[in-house]
């Protein structure tokens, strides 16, 4: 019998080790990422050693941490971004200094040499932006004043870590290396790549995006998506930058365009299973073999990096104000080694600052101290983070930012715009959706932010905020996607109050089927009025015109009840009706036969 392909085997392999790992770790309260890790470590050369090429699934499982920094980025409009540049090069810039100095003098009073000594500083300052993104998301901490500034002093690191590349060739054996360019000619490199890229997504993107939406294909959106992210990651990595921080920046232009929501919603799925792989893959890159021979020495390794760490986040923490239940999350948050860590270490061998030995060793520390912090984590939610709540009942304080919109409007065509522009005259924020590029390019103009997003989809309502919302104004024109997304938000978010446009009397016998009670017909409001003018036109006064058209109306939604439960019933429906209409004009010709007997004589209509 023939043999299943390698990549075959292995995704079984991966996706059954994450299937299995990570429900047991949730539910024994330890985390998605613990459950990764230890999956990672069962199946690696190590445990049952399924799978013997470490460090290519990690090298292609990095691809996760680039789509999550392209998602962060969608999140955080460049005004955002500008108003944090604080937090990012004041609080990065201190945490990354000060724990590589301390960690680095700690080093050298120890004996060891001080290029080792520094590298191992700069590499071990780093901290893990997939660990921590991934609690601050699973813990709902990204809009908290920790959140902001752990997410700061991230990025920051994604930054220092392209001068932290550059500097190993400097402090190697061989510094003239033919491959190596002339370091202006680099520098140029970088700035017209990263230049290319900004103006490229103001100018480019936007129209490329609306081209594609155009032609209503939802996977060639996705697919625009994904090489959109992996066209400027390669861009990167091919002139020695981060790719994460290109993907950040390609996110970042995109976030105020109208495809904001449609490209979440596209990526969201593959980032987790890649992050989850990559977890996996650091789980697998744990050398054992390096533990067993020099136990004590990656024992030192790892407690000597995290206490220093540990003391001087906690410090920063503290001097930079966030709030004392806050800070321990943050500080752990922030201790444990990072992914680049791996790459500083690998291209220090590379460069001859580092023994491969002393690579091993450092590398094991860094993964070893990333699979503690999920631990730690759980330590400190049972031990330590109860003492503050018992000492404080302050509530924990948020980012100054708009909150998340209570109303979300799905179909912005003539009956949603109308409802729209009468939400925000009173100040409400509104999450818009629309599926028409032509549309949403004929709006934008007028000053409405409208996101391109198809509302029959599940996974972008979540990504529209419907699990946070109060209200959503259902406006979709067509029935048969109206009635999808009415269904889906009843059966998935029943907290979200549906306020529904019906087309027609079919359609809105079958949304209220789906339990929705706020239902309008689109044109009856405006039928009345049209009513009430001919009335005037003929001669009736105002105030009879104005009775006698909301007499009809009260009437006719009274009577649009009495035949609801009937309406699969054309014999009885019809019956009912025209029982109403009787009633409803035997009751008018009494009105006006009242009206005409209370009239004074020689009174003229």
């Amino acid at each position: 019998m023939e043999h299943a392909p390698a990549w075959l085997s292995n995704s079984f392999i991966y996706l059954a080790a994450a299937v299995l790992a990570v429900p047991i770790s949730r539910a024994l309260g330890l985390g998605a990422i613990l459950g990764y890790l230890a999956a990672g470590m069962a199946i690696g050369p190590w445990g049952l050693a399924l799978v013997p090429n470490v460090q290519d699934v990690l090298h292609f499982a990095e691809f996760g941490v680039v789509l999550m920094l392209f998602l962060v980025g969608l999140e955080l409009e460049p005004r955002r971004l500008w108003s944090l540049r604080r937090p990012i090069f004041g609080g990065g810039t201190a945490q990354v200094a000060v724990c590589a100095l301390a960690i680095y003098a700690v080093a050298l009073a120890c004996g060891i040499a001080w290029k080792t000594a520094l590298v191992a500083a700069l590499g071990l300052a780093l901290s893990s932006t997939a660990i921590a993104l991934q609690v601050l998301g699973e813990r709902n901490l990204l809009g908290t004043r920790s959140g902001q500034a752990g997410f700061s002093i991230l990025l920051f690191q994604d930054v220092a870590a392209i001068p932290i590349l550059a500097l190993l060739p400097l402090l190697g054996v061989a510094t003239a290396d033919a491959d190596n360019g002339h370091p202006a000619l680099e520098a140029a490199k970088t700035v017209a790549v990263i230049a290319g890229i900004v103006l490229g997504g103001r100018l480019l993107l936007r129209p490329v995006l609306r081209w594609i939406a155009r032609s209503r294909t939802a996977e060639i959106f996705t697919a625009a998506a994904l090489l959109l992210v992996v066209g400027i990651a390669y861009l990167m990595h091919s002139v020695g930058l981060s790719m994460a921080l290109g993907a950040f920046l390609a996110g970042v232009l995109l976030a105020e365009s109208e495809y904001r929501r449609e490209l979440e919603a596209d990526i969201e799925p593959f980032k987790g299973l890649l992050l989850g792989l990559f977890f996996i893959a650091v789980g697998m890159s744990i050398d054992f073999g390096v533990l067993w021979r020099a136990p004590g020495t990656m024992a030192l390794i790892v407690l000597g990096f995290l206490s220093i760490k540990l003391a001087v986040i906690y410090g920063l923490s503290t001097a930079m104000g966030l709030p004392a239940p806050e800070r321990p999350v943050f500080t752990l948050l922030l201790a444990q080694g990072g992914e680049f860590a791996f790459v500083v270490f690998q291209a220090a061998v590379g460069a001859r600052v580092l023994a491969p030995d002393t690579a091993s060793l450092l590398t094991g520390a860094v993964a070893l101290s990333m699979l503690l912090s999920p631990l730690l984590l759980v330590l400190a939610d049972r031990w330590w983070l109860p003492r503050f709540n018992r000492g404080s009942t302050a509530s924990v304080e948020t980012i100054a930012e708009p909150q998340q919109a209570p109303v979300i409007i799905a179909g912005f065509g003539r009956y949603g715009q109308i409802v729209g522009r009468a939400l925000f005259a009173q100040g409400l924020h509104c999450t818009v959706l629309e599926h028409d590029a032509d549309m949403i390019e004929a709006i934008r103009p007028f000053g409405f932010r409208v996101f391109y997003g198809d509302a029959t989809r599940l996974d972008v309502l979540r990504v529209a905020g419907a699990e946070q919302a109060r209200v959503l104004v259902l406006a979709v024109d067509d029935v048969a996607q109206s009635l999808r997304v009415a269904a889906l938000v009843r059966e998935h978010f029943p907290q979200l109050e549906i306020v529904a446009r019906a087309r027609d009397v079919p359609h809105w016998n079958a949304l209220r089927d789906l339990g929705v009670q706020r239902v309008e017909r689109e044109l009856f409001e405006s039928s009345l009025r049209s009513a009430r003018n001919v009335l005037e036109v003929l001669g009736a006064p105002p105030h009879e015109a104005r009775h006698g058209v909301m007499r009809f109306r009260d009437h006719n939604l009274a009577l649009f009840e009495r035949m609801h439960p009937h309406h699969q019933d054309r014999a009885r429906t019809i019956a009912v009706a025209r029982e109403g209409r009787r009633e409803l004009e035997d009751q008018l010709a009494r009105e006006r036969e009242e009206r005409a007997q209370r009239r004074p004589p020689g009174w003229r209509d």
